[in-house]
C-alpha cells in the first residue's frame, strides 16, 4: 500500500477516538502519519506537515484555535463528532484548505500570504462537526452555516480582515459562504435565535426540508431574505 492510501485508511479508522483510545493506537498514527500528536481533554489533533518551510509559529496557531473552538463547536452542535483530528499541511494542495471526514487539508503557500487567517481553522473544524454526510441540504446552506460559525465562534477574525458583509445587488441567499452566512446571522438576532443549531441538526439527521424555513419562522426564505435586504443592519 502506498503512503498515499497508508493515509487514507488510518485516516478513516481514526474517526471518533476518544481520550481514552489505548495510547498504543496514537502512537501507531503519529507513526503512520508521521505526524505530531496533541490531546486536550477529550480531543487530540494530529498535525502532519510536508512544507519544511512552514512557519513553526502558525503551525502553532493552527493547534491553539483547534483547541480554542474544536470543542465549544462540538458541545454546541454535536458532541457525538469526531474526537480525533487530522490537520494535513500539504505542499501538493492548491486550494485554501477542505476537509473530508476527520481530516483537514491546509494550503501552506496560502499562510505565507495570509499569515492572520487562521480561523480557516475554524470553517473547517465545523465541517468536521456537521457530519452530514450524504445530506439532503444544499450545499450553500452547508458553506453558509460554517461561515456564520466562523463570524461567531472565530478568534481572530479582525486581524485577519475577515468578515461578513451586507447584502449587496444581485446577490442571494443561496450564494453560500459569507452572503449566506450573514444572512443566518441576520435571522438569529432579529427573526429566531437557535435557528441555525435547528438548521444544522436537521441536515445531520437528513430531515431538512426548505420547508423548515416557513415552519421555524413563519416565513419563507423568500419573505427572510426580502426582509433581510431591506433591513440588514446587525444589532451587536
Amino acid at each position: 500500500m502506498n503512503r498515499k492510501l497508508v493515509k487514507s485508511a488510518v485516516a478513516l479508522l481514526v474517526i471518533g477516538l476518544t481520550s481514552a483510545t489505548n495510547n498504543n493506537v496514537l502512537g501507531q498514527l503519529r507513526d503512520s502519519l508521521n505526524a505530531k500528536c496533541y490531546t486536550e481533554g477529550a480531543y487530540t489533533l494530529c498535525i502532519e506537515n510536508n512544507a519544511s518551510d512552514f512557519n513553526p509559529i502558525t503551525e502553532k496557531r493552527l493547534k491553539e484555535t483547534f483547541f480554542k473552538t474544536y470543542p465549544r463547536l462540538a458541545k454546541e452542535f454535536n458532541p457525538q463528532t469526531a474526537k480525533t483530528v487530522i490537520f494535513r499541511i500539504d505542499t501538493a494542495y492548491d486550494g485554501v484548505a477542505a476537509a473530508a471526514r476527520n481530516v483537514v487539508v491546509f494550503n501552506p503557500g496560502w499562510f505565507k500570504s495570509n499569515p492572520e487567517d487562521i480561523d480557516v481553522v475554524t470553517h473547517e473544524g465545523m465541517h468536521i462537526v456537521q457530519n452530514y454526510g450524504r445530506s439532503v441540504g444544499p450545499w450553500w446552506l452547508t458553506e453558509g452555516i460554517a461561515d456564520y460559525v466562523r463570524e461567531v465562534y472565530g478568534v481572530n477574525n479582525a486581524a485577519a480582515k475577515w468578515s461578513l458583509h451586507s447584502p449587496r445587488p444581485n446577490e442571494k441567499y443561496d450564494n453560500g459562504y459569507r452572503i449566506t452566512g450573514r444572512f443566518l446571522l441576520w435571522i438569529e438576532k432579529h427573526v429566531k435565535k437557535g435557528f441555525v443549531k435547528t438548521l444544522d441538526a436537521a441536515l445531520r439527521d437528513h430531515t431538512y426540508t426548505a420547508d423548515i424555513w416557513e415552519q421555524q419562522t413563519g416565513k419563507t426564505i423568500e419573505a427572510l431574505w426580502e426582509a433581510y435586504v431591506n433591513n440588514p443592519k446587525i444589532p451587536q
